[in-house]
């Protein structure tokens, strides 16, 4: 069902409706500034997941 809805004919009609909002030469910079909040989003997890491992690593040292 959803294949339906997403089909390629409502790309391309948001494809022309961005390029009409954001004009042709904002799209490149909006996907450069997407891909380096991916980035950045991707690293902040990272740094979480480890400093979360090693909060729960020295927890468990520091209770026995």
């Amino acid at each position: 069902m959803l294949a339906d809805i997403f089909g390629p004919d409502l790309l391309v009609v948001l494809l022309v409706i961005a390029v009409v909002l954001f004009g042709g030469a904002a799209i490149p910079k909006l996907a450069r500034n997407l891909g380096s909040a991916k980035r950045e989003f991707e690293k902040g997890m990272k740094e979480g997941a480890t400093s979360s491992d090693s909060t729960a690593t020295s927890d468990e040292t520091g209770a026995s």
